[in-house]
Order: C-alpha cells, then sequence, then structure tokens
C-alpha cells in the first residue's frame, strides 16, 4: 500500500503544480490568443497593464489610422463594471471616450460608451471617436470588450489610455470606482508601434493636474515635515547654550515663520486640488490638513501672547506652545505619508524623504544625549562648589581659622 500511496501523491503533486503554473502562465498577455470577433484574425499586439490586473490586445493600421482593441479586466464584484478608454485631449480620466461593460439583472452582457466630462458622474454619453463592431462577453468573472476606433490623426505613434473596474450599477449607470492607487494610476500612454504601455509622464511631461498634486506634496513637505521640526530641534537644543542666545530664537522663528507661509501655499494648493475634484474625496488627508493648518494658525498667536520668563504665566504658556508644537510634529508626519500613498510618486522620493527625516531624527537623539551631559555637568559642578550647609566652600577656604 505504501508505493501505491506514494504515487497517488506525486501524481496529485503534479497536478497542482500544472494547475498553478497553468494559471501563473495566464496572467501574461502573451499566453492569452485573441481573435477580433469579426475578423477571427489575431491581434498583432498585447500588453499586461500595470494596475488592475488588465490586458489590453491591439491592431494598429496606420493606413487608415483605425485602432481595433481587445480589453481584459475582471471586476472587484460579480456585479461590477470594467471600462477602457482613449483621451484624447490630457492623460486622467476627465475627458476619457470610455467603453465600459457589465452584467444587467438578467445576466446579459451590456456595453455602454461614455462621455466622461468630469470626476462626478459615469454617464453614457457619445464618443467623440467612431466607434464600430463593438462587443463585450464575460467568462470566468472576466469581462472582454472588443470595438474599432477611427483614431483622428493619422501618423500618431501614441495615444493616452485610461481604464478601470468598479464595484456595481445602478439603474444602468456606473457606480463610482474606488480611489486606491492601483485605481488612481491605471492610466498612461500606448505606443502604437513598438506595443508598449507607459507612464503619464513618459510622454512628454505630466498633466497639469499631476504637476499641482507635485506642488501640493512638495510644499507640505518641506514645510511640515522638515522646517516645522526644524525649527523645533533649534529651539529645544541650541538654548542649552548660553552663547546661542537669542540667536536660537531668530533662527526658530524664522524656522517656523517660513514653515507656516510655505505650508499655506501648500494647503491652498491642496483646497484648489480639492475643488477640481468633484467626486474625489480623500476624508483623512483632508481632515488631518485642516487640523495642521488650525494648530500651526494658534501656533503663530504664540509668538505674540508670549509672556516674559518671569511672569506666572509663563509656566502654562510653555505647556501650550509645546505641546501644540509636538502635536504638529505628529500629524504632519502621518500627512506626509498619507499623501504618498495618494500619489503614488516614484520610490525613490518616499525613501529621500524618509531619509531626511531619518537624518533630522539621529541628529535630535546625538543633540539629546549632548544636552543632558551639559545640564548634569552644570548640576555636578554647582554641587561641588557648595558646603553641606550651603555656602561656597571657596569662600572658607580664603579665610583664615579662628582658633
Amino acid at each position: 500500500m505504501a508505493p501505491s500511496l506514494s504515487t497517488f501523491l506525486f501524481f496529485l503533486l503534479l497536478l497542482l503544480l500544472s494547475l498553478f503554473t497553468t494559471t501563473t502562465l495566464s496572467l501574461t498577455c502573451t499566453t492569452q490568443k485573441l481573435t477580433h470577433p469579426k475578423s477571427n484574425a489575431l491581434y498583432s499586439k498585447c500588453v499586461d497593464l500595470p494596475q488592475l490586473k488588465s490586458f489590453l490586445h491591439f491592431t494598429h493600421d496606420p493606413s487608415n489610422s483605425t485602432l481595433a482593441v481587445a480589453f481584459i479586466a475582471s471586476p472587484p464584484s460579480p456585479s461590477g463594471w470594467v471600462s477602457w478608454g482613449l483621451n484624447p485631449t490630457a492623460t486622467g480620466m476627465a475627458g476619457t471616450q470610455a467603453i465600459a461593460a457589465y452584467s444587467d439583472e438578467a445576466g446579459k452582457v451590456t456595453v455602454k460608451t461614455l462621455d466622461i466630462k468630469s470626476y462626478a458622474a459615469l454617464v453614457p454619453g457619445k464618443l467623440s471617436y467612431e466607434v464600430w463592431d463593438l462587443s463585450a462577453e464575460q467568462s470566468g468573472g472576466e469581462f472582454r470588450i472588443f470595438a474599432t476606433l477611427k483614431l483622428p490623426e493619422k501618423g500618431s505613434g501614441s495615444v493616452n489610455q485610461v481604464w478601470q473596474v468598479g464595484p456595481s450599477v445602478t439603474q444602468e449607470r456606473l457606480d463610482k470606482h474606488s480611489f486606491l492607487p492601483e485605481n488612481l494610476n491605471s492610466k498612461g500612454t500606448l505606443d502604437l508601434i513598438n506595443g508598449e504601455h507607459g507612464s503619464s509622464s513618459s510622454s512628454g511631461g505630466v498633466d497639469s493636474r499631476t504637476k499641482k498634486k507635485n506642488i501640493h506634496g512638495i510644499l507640505n513637505a518641506v514645510s511640515w515635515g522638515f522646517l516645522f521640526p526644524l525649527g523645533v530641534i533649534i529651539a529645544r537644543y541650541m538654548r542649552t547654550f548660553p552663547s546661542a542666545d537669542p540667536a536660537w530664537f531668530y533662527l526658530h522663528v524664522g524656522c517656523q515663520l517660513s514653515a507656516y507661509a510655505i505650508g499655506v501655499a501648500g494647503w491652498a494648493t491642496g483646497l484648489r486640488l480639492g475643488s477640481e475634484s468633484v467626486g474625489i474625496t480623500y476624508s483623512i488627508h483632508r481632515n488631518i490638513g485642516i487640523s495642521l493648518f488650525t494648530l500651526c494658525t494658534i501656533q503663530i498667536f504664540a509668538l505674540f501672547l508670549r509672556p516674559q520668563k518671569d511672569h506666572k504665566y509663563r509656566y502654562f504658556w510653555n505647556i501650550y506652545h509645546h505641546s501644540i508644537g509636538y502635536t504638529i510634529i505628529i500629524l504632519s508626519l502621518i500627512n506626509i505619508f498619507k499623501g504618498f500613498d495618494i500619489l503614488s510618486p516614484e520610490k525613490k522620493w518616499k525613501t529621500t524623504y524618509i531619509g531626511v527625516i531619518g537624518a533630522l531624527a539621529v541628529i535630535a537623539v546625538l543633540l539629546e544625549v549632548i544636552t543632558w551631559i551639559v545640564v548634569l555637568k552644570r548640576k555636578s559642578d554647582k554641587s561641588t562648589t557648595k558646603t553641606y550647609d550651603g555656602y561656597d566652600d571657596s569662600q572658607n577656604r580664603q579665610q583664615p581659622l579662628n582658633m
């Protein structure tokens, strides 16, 4: 019985490995031999799209400027939808001429064309492109959209493509998709000649909206994420040394005022982005940003409400000033990394910022150690110059003893 059981387990293992291999290979477009549903001709090129586990097969005929496509994707739920389209004016979603597919209540696959004018709603509309041979099919939870489009210009080597998946359809209208990084980054350029997908920035720069996002991120990273913590480090550690007074105070105020001015500019840019993105809301990022702006405004007033060192309210002012300052640092770091998740920049930018913050943290730890050494040394020096009864021992040594 033992040999036969071993043989059975061996063949079972081979079967599982073959199934795994087949599933893995099916995740690339080169293993998907798709033919045009009307002409039965194989599509000449295919692209593994980098987001949402999607694929695009296409044939471009430059002689008559036509593009035959087959888009493959799976919705996040059985009642969801998938879409693919071209944007003739920009690289984002607004302006996209899209084709969507979903299953209706009767289980029939429905195809819709969408003229997406804004981010507010995905409403069916006539495309600016001439389109024919439009159809769709569903198999195993996977949708396939087929279409042939007439491109507006001959000789164009690339087009802006956008694709998306959504969770549901309500009364024949596509419900909003998720705003995860993979959903927000499902766009780019399609090289019609080489059959390659490129990021939005690979075809002559980024669109204006992405530029605004980058500006917003840089301003806030520099202000709340760098200058503000630097100002706190200056105030906490430079004041330990009498020779640095009052230079530390002016450096501290300069850093904080600069951080506030740059941060207000970044905050205003964020408000502008929000007003231009109807239907897209990052609640946590937005609420933390509003809290940061409010706390920093209150903190600026600390400069004008600052009592003298010997004033009886100075103790309470210190508590108010320090607690708000450290709260701002914590919230700013959280929000900056939230922004990284939303913007999804190249990894090097996030790594660079982590390196900068890490360097500031190391400097703060070293200065903290040095500060405690200086403070303890001062206490030690004072204690050695006192006798047990509290009088200056050096003065006693200078006086002759009365016998």
